[in-house]
C-alpha cells in the first residue's frame, strides 16, 4: 500500500496543475482557487486549490488538482480523459485517481475510478465506478491489523449549464457523489453551483459553492457541511 502512495507520488508532480475549462477549449490552463468551508466534523477551515488542465492533443486531455487545508488535510487527484468527438456532443472515458491525508486523523484513503461520459453545449453526464482504500497511519506491518476497502462504488455527475461551455460566462448547477478530490457513496449526494466569467483574453474568474446535507439520499436532510471558493484561472 505504501509503495503504491509512492509511486503515485512521483507521477503526480509531472501534472503541471487547473479548472475544468468549456469542452470545446484546447488551451493549457492553471488555475489558483482560495475556499472557505464548514461542516459538523471539521468545523470552520480554509483550503487552498491549485489545478492544471493539460490538452495533449485532440483526443486525449489531462487534469490535476491538489488541496491544502487548515483543517489538516491534503489531497492530490489525477485524470486521464481520453476523447471522442461525435456529430452531437462528445463521449469521453476518464479514469481517475485521487488520494487524501487525513493528517489529524492520521489516516488517508486512495481512490480509483472508471467512468463513461457524454457531453454537449448544455449538460454533460457522467456515469461509472469507483473502489476505496483506508488505511490507518499507525496500523502495525507486523501484525494482522487489517485496512478497510470499499471495492465497488457507484459514481455519477449531472450537470447543466445556462450557456454553450464555450461560451466566455457561465452558471452551472450539478448533483453529483464526487467532487474534485474526493468520492462520497452513491446514497450520499453532493449539490453544486459553478460560474466563471472571462475576464481577458487569458483570464477567467471562476466562482463556485458546494452543499451536503445528512442522511441515506438525504431523506433526513438536515445540513452537515458547506464550501464556496472563488479563484483564476490563466490560460496559455
Amino acid at each position: 500500500m505504501r509503495k503504491f502512495i509512492f509511486l503515485w507520488a512521483l507521477f503526480c508532480p509531472l501534472c503541471i496543475m487547473a479548472a475544468r475549462p468549456g469542452f470545446y477549449t484546447r488551451n493549457y490552463a492553471i488555475t489558483a482557487m482560495a475556499e472557505y468551508g464548514y461542516n459538523t466534523t471539521w468545523g470552520h477551515h480554509a483550503n487552498l486549490d491549485v489545478q492544471a488542465f493539460m490538452p495533449i492533443n485532440p483526443h486525449f486531455e489531462m487534469e490535476s488538482k491538489w488541496q491544502l487545508s487548515t483543517a489538516n488535510v491534503y489531497s492530490g487527484a489525477v485524470y486521464l480523459r481520453p476523447k471522442f468527438d461525435l456529430p452531437v456532443g462528445q463521449l469521453f472515458v476518464e479514469t481517475d485517481l485521487m488520494y487524501r491525508a487525513v493528517a489529524r486523523n492520521r489516516m488517508g484513503d486512495i481512490t480509483a475510478a472508471l467512468a463513461l461520459g457524454y457531453r454537449m453545449d448544455y449538460v454533460s453526464v457522467t456515469l461509472g465506478v469507483f473502489g476505496r482504500v483506508l488505511d490507518d497511519w499507525d496500523r502495525s506491518w507486523h501484525s494482522n491489523d487489517t485496512y478497510v476497502v470499499e471495492p465497488f462504488n457507484l459514481l455519477y455527475r449531472v450537470e447543466v449549464f445556462c450557456r454553450p461551455q464555450d461560451n466566455p460566462w457561465n452558471l452551472s448547477f450539478c448533483i453529483s457523489n464526487v467532487d474534485d478530490r474526493h468520492m462520497e457513496r452513491m446514497w450520499q449526494p453532493l449539490f453544486m453551483i459553478g460560474a466563471y466569467y472571462d475576464v481577458a483574453d487569458h483570464w477567467r474568474l471562476n466562482f463556485g459553492a458546494q452543499c451536503k446535507p445528512t442522511g441515506m439520499f438525504h431523506l433526513d436532510a438536515t445540513f452537515y457541511g458547506a464550501t464556496f471558493r472563488t479563484g483564476f484561472s490563466y490560460y496559455f
